[in-house]
């Protein structure tokens, strides 16, 4: 059965169990890699839990593929990306000794638009009860439905009950009007429909599907920098995104359709070398920062044409860093205005997030400080166990985070009552203006109408 419904509401994925372990599948899709992660999720103690963190995860299989047919996220040839996603999975069966049937999916196509809405129900004086939660949760959601378009996540960020915000938790409690404010994401349905097709093909079903910027930000920021607020920015082969967390919870998301890639092309390009020799020039020699020796430092660079290859061509390492700093800086640039345009770039304060595959060129987080003007640190996936050491590092981010996701999916669940009534939901004034304005000037203060 397909993930995408008429009703543009994607299923939501079952809570994990919190008495027995669980075992899940992950397909990391991205420009330049593919990769399955199989690993069991164990309870923690209840002493042990942390936010988002309420099991140990422990990876049993791992299995990673060259991209093939997938440009800036999106299946462009639907026969070669199926055939490196087969080769992904079968890897990580191997290597764990299992197999998969369904497995969690990342979205970073289908222009991903990041939206604020509230949401209130009447509750007539009685208690709020979990299908209380559902209905006003559900309303903010229907809200944000578009022609052609789905939700991908309703995330509740805070209730009100009477007028009165900043309540996390209200069931339980009594009075007239329960509301929620809420950050949707959506995303278009036919990008969707071709990831899912694409895995269908490789006889998979697709459990859930997680935006990109909120896995990576689940798996790479601390406690203390989504309690206070931080922006993270996943910089990818085709896609560069950005998450922000405040108070806990994912609030905002963007991207852009640049990443590792564009430099790979401009070094190509520049160098007039072949795509795989100007991939191994940016990893060995590139940089993003002007050494001080770099002039006198030279690399060979293999020509284009396998004729030429008796004479190959000299090339300083600061000629490489004059090619690749303006695509960084470009890049850096245009997040930078997407953060200050979000209204969340005074709640982030200066915490900076940087990770995904790109984000370990050299000299990316001093040049990112300077263009964003921001404390940035270099992240990686955390609180993981088994993983092998050379799949430790930014890459992974996004596959690290998706088997985070499962254990914060709860706060989305939500069923369709069989009827809507006294039900008010309101929009944005502007894109994510009005939840802007509330962590601006207070969490608990908010007069969404």
């Amino acid at each position: 059965m397909s993930m995408l419904r008429s009703d543009g509401l994607l299923p939501r994925m079952k809570p994990l169990s919190d008495k027995r372990s669980t075992i899940v599948s992950i397909l990391d899709i991205g420009t330049s890699k593919v990769c399955c992660l199989i690993a069991e999720l164990t309870p923690r103690d209840p002493g042990e839990a942390v936010l988002g963190r309420t099991h140990k995860i422990k990876v049993l299989g791992l299995g990673h593929q060259k991209s093939r047919g997938i440009k800036s996220g999106v299946i462009v040839n639907l026969d070669q990306a199926e055939q490196a996603i087969r080769h992904a999975v079968e890897s990580a069966e191997r290597n764990a000794g299992m197999t998969v049937d369904s497995l969690i999916t990342n979205v970073s196509s289908g222009r991903l638009v990041s939206e604020a809405f509230s949401a209130d129900i009447s509750l007539g004086g009685h208690a709020v009860e979990d299908r209380d939660v559902s209905q006003v949760l559900l309303a903010g959601a229907q809200h944000a439905l578009a022609p052609e378009r789905s939700v991908v996540h309703s995330i509740p960020i805070g209730y009100s009950l009477d007028g009165e915000h900043g309540i996390s938790d209200p069931q339980g409690m009594v009075g007239d009007r329960l509301g929620v404010d809420m950050h949707v994401v959506t995303a278009e349905n036919a990008p969707l429909r071709n990831l899912e097709l694409c895995i269908n093909r490789a006889h998979l079903s697709v459990e859930g599907m997680v935006a990109t910027p909120y896995a990576a930000g689940l798996a790479t920021l601390v406690d203390d920098e989504m309690q206070m607020g931080c922006a993270c920015i996943d910089i990818g082969g085709g896609t560069t995104t950005l998450s922000v967390f405040i108070d806990g919870g994912f609030v905002f998301s963007d991207a852009i359709a640049i990443g590792g890639s564009h430099v790979t092309m401009d070094l190509a390009r520049g160098l007039s070398t072949r795509l795989d020799d100007a991939e191994m020039i940016k990893i060995k020699y590139g940089s993003a920062l002007l050494g001080s020796c770099d002039d006198e430092a030279m690399v060979t660079i293999p020509p284009i044409d396998e004729a030429d290859r008796d004479a190959p061509v000299q090339v300083s390492r600061a000629q490489l860093t004059r090619i690749i700093r303006p695509r960084v800086e470009e890049t850096l640039k245009l997040i930078r205005d997407r953060l200050a345009k979000s209204g969340f770039a005074d709640a982030v304060g200066k915490r900076l997030v940087l990770t995904g595959g790109a984000s370990q060129l050299n000299g990316m987080t001093e040049v990112a400080r300077r263009v964003l003007s921001r404390n940035v640190r270099l992240g990686r996936p955390m609180g993981i166990a088994g993983m092998p050491e050379m799949a430790k590092g930014p890459v992974f981010s996004t596959a690290v985070g998706l088997l985070i996701y499962p254990q914060i999916a709860k706060i989305e669940n939500f069923s369709a009552p069989s009827r809507f009534s006294n039900m008010l939901a309101t929009g944005t004034n502007g894109p994510l203006g009005r939840l802007g304005n509330w962590f601006r000037e207070s969490f608990l203060e908010c007069r969404l109408t």
